[in-house]
């Protein structure tokens, strides 16, 4: 039976709408079953073998997603296929995407998606409680969890514990809880090491520490990570995860930080090591 491929397209990017349509004419050129949103029909009615259905209908669908756009898009639509359990594969139209297998130049290569010639990678997830009094949210973070001061110029502080036992009292402009997906996002820019995807830990990155000494701490993967604000003339503070939300954090409320449970799954179509990954979308671009 023809696969069935759900493509997901991010249309704020530039070309990302011709990039579908390519992507679209190759995979229905190798018999693939096509589904898209249907909020999508009047961009791409023009498209064959394509059937429009409500949004969780067409990744329910699926056997494969496609996301066409950044890491943001690819990590959106990545936490959104978890909840079906249905891997991604990423196109990236961002300027890294350390989170894509394809370029838009290398999309003949999607032949091998259609004849299931490819490996699945799970990512780990961090599971990020907010506690206020009694009202308890959670979100999951695929790059990092950050918490950072709001709008106004002034340092922080921020109490962090493990397991119940004190770790560190940082003055900084914030802390990224960052998985090792999220070890080359923002944790990199903060000073964090480069973590290989196929580890399991939590790394806490201070952002601008007030201190000569703090570093990046790594905690394995079964830790519990308590965070708050300490200090009344700190202000509010901000949690963001993944970019996407934010959340105001007052000096009460408690912030839990663990390994999740779930796992969200990237298709790694070309079959290259992280290492190869990091050469060419960072490293290598040092020389040029």
């Amino acid at each position: 039976m023809p696969p069935t491929m759900l493509i997901k397209p991010n249309l704020t990017k530039k070309n990302a709408a011709d990039c579908a349509r390519r992507v679209c004419g190759i995979l229905h050129s190798m018999g693939a079953q096509l589904v898209m949103e249907e909020s999508l029909n009047t961009e791409f009615l023009d498209c064959k073998g394509i059937c429009f259905l409500p949004a969780d209908e067409a990744m329910k669908a699926c056997s494969v997603c496609i996301a066409i756009g950044g890491d943001g898009t690819i990590i959106h639509v990545a936490k959104w296929a978890l909840k079906f359990e249905k891997p991604v594969l990423g196109i990236n139209l961002g300027r890294l995407g350390f989170l894509a297998t394809l370029e838009p130049d290398q999309l003949e290569a999607l032949r091998q998606l259609a004849d299931g010639n490819y490996q699945v990678e799970e990512r780990m997830l961090l599971e990020v409680e907010v506690r206020k009094s009694a009202d308890i949210r959670q979100y999951l973070a695929l790059n990092d969890a950050v918490l950072s001061k709001g709008q106004l110029s002034r340092i922080a502080d921020i109490e962090v514990s493990c397991g119940g036992r004190a770790v560190s009292r940082y003055r900084a402009d914030g802390v990224i809880a960052a998985t090792p997906t999220g070890s080359t996002a923002y944790a990199l820019s903060a000073g964090g090491p480069v973590v290989d995807p196929a580890l399991d830990c939590i790394s806490l990155t201070p952002i601008c520490p007030h201190s000569l000494v703090s570093r990046t701490i790594l905690f394995d993967a079964a830790s519990q990570l308590e965070i708050r604000a300490a200090g009344s003339d700190t202000g509010p503070l901000f949690l963001t995860i993944d970019g996407e939300e934010g959340v105001p954090i007052g000096e009460e409320d408690r912030l839990l930080i663990r390994k999740s449970h779930s796992a969200v799954r990237i298709i790694n179509l070309a079959g290259k090591k992280f290492y190869e990954v990091l050469n060419e979308k960072l490293l290598g671009r040092a020389y040029e």
